[in-house]
């Protein structure tokens, strides 16, 4: 095996490493890229290329892995998700990697669904749009075109918008349209909201109570830019439930103008004959009355239509 040193004698005395590297150079330089490259830096010459040869071979190499990719999993750049950059700087040749388009288009899908929360609500409800939703079917046209407002009037005037409270049969599509809403709001102004399953969402807080997390969850749900109670009125209802946890959810977002969106099964009427009956206390139709005038006045009412498509 040869020494070191002589390996590197060889190499310094040999002429062909010069040639390979000006071919090289001439087969990088007919590359687009680097074409466009020299095209926005006319003075860069071509020893410069050579010394920084290693770079531009890198770059077109990196370059070409761009042009062929097949998605951020089969990235084949040194880093995964990056371009790569040439620049000059004070005569040297120089490499960088920045995000391409689809690292950048991953991760803005990665933020919006940080923004997507639910609480006992199935996967499938956020990641529902309204490009995915059936608009053909008649009975649920009024909602889909107040879920449009609401996402409209927000969009301008996020402390000016009443909620809404979606009212229906089981299974015509109540809790997916708002699950379209959601999306649509973290879309186009990357807003936080959170939609939670209301009957396991109570009985969860008579939990927390042991756990001393109850303040913490109730604070959360009371400051939450959106908030949507799905399947408002299943639950089992009871004093503390609805004068100390949805009393203090409702007055709080209703002070700082936060609208709240409901999906129940009763129409306003029917939820307040619920909310007024509790196996404690009775009939207590002052307390539910007062409840719902916080759900009357900040929200509007719509009635879902259609076939159960839980059935089908």
């Amino acid at each position: 095996m040869q020494s070191i040193q002589s390996t590197l004698r060889t190499m310094a005395s040999s002429q062909s490493i010069a040639e390979k590297n000006n071919q090289l150079l001439q087969t990088i330089k007919a590359h687009p890229k680097l074409i466009a490259f020299l095209q926005a830096h006319p003075d860069v010459t071509d020893e410069q290329l050579l010394q920084g040869l290693p770079r531009a071979y890198e770059y077109v190499e990196a370059s070409h892995a761009c042009e062929a990719c097949q998605g951020l999993a089969n990235c084949k750049n040194l880093l995964r998700g990056h371009q790569p950059e040439l620049f000059i700087d004070k005569g040297v040749l120089g490499i960088t990697y920045k995000p391409c388009r689809r690292l950048e288009e991953d991760e803005q899908k990665r933020r919006q669904a940080a923004l997507l929360k639910g609480l006992y609500v199935p996967k499938d409800v956020l990641k529902v749009t309204f490009k995915t939703l059936d608009t053909k079917e008649k009975g649920r046209h009024d909602a889909l075109e107040a879920a449009g407002r609401f996402v409209e009037s927000y969009s301008r005037n996020p402390k000016e918008v009443k909620g809404l409270y979606f009212h229906g049969k089981f299974g015509v599509g109540k809790t997916y349209i708002m699950g379209a809403i959601m999306n649509a709001l973290v879309e186009q102004k990357g807003v936080e909201s959170l939609m939670v399953y209301t009957p396991d969402f109570f009985r969860e807080l008579k939990g927390a109570i042991q756990e001393n997390t109850l303040n913490e969850k109730i604070d959360y749900i009371q400051k939450v830019p959106v908030l949507i109670l799905d399947d408002v009125g299943a639950e089992n209802m009871s004093p503390w439930v609805r004068d100390e946890v949805l009393g203090s959810i409702l007055q709080h977002r209703m002070m700082e103008s936060l609208p709240t969106l409901y999906t129940s099964n009763y129409d306003y009427d029917e939820l307040e004959e619920h909310l007024a009956y509790s196996n404690k206390s009775g009939v207590e139709e002052f307390k539910a009355k007062r409840l719902m005038e916080r759900i009357r006045y900040y929200s509007v009412s719509v009635a879902v239509m259609g076939e159960n498509r839980r059935a089908l």
